[in-house]
């Protein structure tokens, strides 16, 4: 039967290897089920339904891409992405998280529309490189500061608006700890170093009574808080549209570079021969229309299927094995309402360590292509929003190529992109 569904001899491979393969993605990327819940439950959603969501959302997502598109990628909801619903959507702007699903469903809508006529390829192909590698290092850096932040390592300071925090303090102390067990842990190679870090801050919690015991098994909580509560025509609001605007962008840059990337590793795309990168975007695109419904922000592709098709993962039986992993994790919510807020910062900060590495492909040579990434880059943390570092960057690029007589390698996208954000803001001020 795995034979005739994913061609496994086409391929290059057997169940073991295909099962393996899939255990491997599932423990580097499953630490999602513990940060995910902890993140959007700062909006006042509820954490076991928020669990549910994401077990569900990543199972569902990552079948898609199994039957589908015969990838071995591995689909969650999204780093980045959900801090950005959180913190900068219903956290600063004021949007409830209703209305934030409701965004989350209409750009997963626009998103299936883009890959479906074509217009996401062309989008990819306009938007400059220098660009893309800022904001997934601008987003690693507002992460960076979300995980000091919850940790208490760095603090609000009046003088100086941030400062340190208390380091003898417990929380900070358990972040850090966790922190360096992770990189070392990967630095050495091991599978599922951010899971164990994770758990490893969490039971010495337990034991020096910092946190209490709230049991590893019982019968998934329900899911009903959160699914189907998403409020489409309060996120129609002229103030949503930058928000869905960054929504889109961040999707097609992050989900569409994961899967070329991780694909290209597996041999699964090669020049000049047919492959199922379409079908892989279709799959994307309509994981994250199920995933708002079911209650959480943007599913996406996870980079850290790399690790599962390096353990020789080619087809979607890879995937079907991380989704009914994520199936089986819906039976460990005790154990994911046990996880303190200090055990899953190290884990965002590392993660967030990770992605500044995107820094290296800007070209820095070309001040009219290093000073945009920069300011999208550190416009992010600093103004603790994603969109105004999209913003930032964008419309600087412009400006700069225009002004220094280099209009022609401004492509259309980019520019359309940079109108929308001028006349953002020129709204946002009357």
């Amino acid at each position: 039967m795995f034979e005739r569904l994913f061609k496994l001899s086409e391929h290059g491979t057997n169940v073991r290897t295909e099962v393996l393969a899939g255990i491997t993605t599932f423990l580097t990327m499953s630490y999602i089920i513990f940060v995910n819940p902890d993140i959007l439950s700062s909006t006042g959603m509820d954490r076991n339904a928020i669990f549910v969501a994401t077990c569900l959302a990543a199972a569902l997502g990552t079948f898609i891409m199994a039957f589908v598109a015969n990838w071995p990628i591995g689909m969650a909801p999204g780093m980045g992405l959900n801090a950005f619903f959180a913190f900068t959507v219903v956290a600063s702007l004021g949007y409830t998280w209703q209305q934030a699903l409701g965004a989350v469903f209409i750009s997963g809508v626009i998103f299936l529309i883009l890959t479906v006529t074509g217009i996401r390829s062309w989008l990819i192909k306009g938007i400059p490189k220098s660009l893309q590698s800022a904001i997934a290092a601008g987003i690693g850096m507002f992460l960076g500061l979300i995980a000091l932040m919850n940790s208490g390592i760095v603090v609000a300071h009046p003088a100086t608006k941030i400062g340190l925090g208390d380091l003898t303090q417990p929380a900070a102390l358990y972040a850090i700890l966790g922190f360096f067990i992770i990189a070392a842990l990967d630095a050495l190679k091991v599978r599922g170093a951010i899971l164990i870090g994770i758990l490893a801050v969490t039971i010495l919690s337990m034991l020096t009574g910092h946190s209490q015991f709230a049991g590893v098994v019982s019968t998934p909580p329900s899911l009903m808080p959160t699914f189907m509560q998403l409020d489409i025509m309060g996120a129609l609001h002229t103030g949503f549209v930058h928000v869905i605007l960054v929504l889109v962008l961040v999707e097609v840059f992050d989900a569409t570079g994961t899967m070329i990337g991780v694909a290209k590793r597996a041999r699964l795309i090669e020049e000049g021969k047919p492959n199922r990168l379409g079908r892989a975007l279709l799959a994307d695109s309509t994981a994250i229309v199920a995933g708002s419904m079911l209650g959480t922000s943007s599913t996406t592709a996870y980079v850290e299927s790399a690790s599962g098709v390096q353990a020789g993962g080619r087809t979607g039986l890879t995937a079907l094995t991380i989704g009914v992993l994520f199936l089986l994790a819906l039976f460990f919510s005790p154990l994911a309402a046990t996880v303190p807020g200090y055990a899953t910062a190290p884990a965002l900060l590392y993660v967030a360590c990770l992605m500044m590495r995107e820094i290296t492909e800007v070209k820095w040579d070309d001040m009219t292509e290093a000073v945009p990434a920069a300011l999208a880059a550190f416009t992010m943390p600093f103004t603790y929003s994603i969109a105004n570092g999209l913003a930032f960057g964008f419309i600087s690029y412009v400006i700069l190529k225009l002004t220094t007589g280099r209009w022609r390698s401004i492509h259309l996208a980019t520019l359309i992109v940079a109108i929308l954000f001028v006349i953002k803001y020129a709204i946002a001020t009357e």
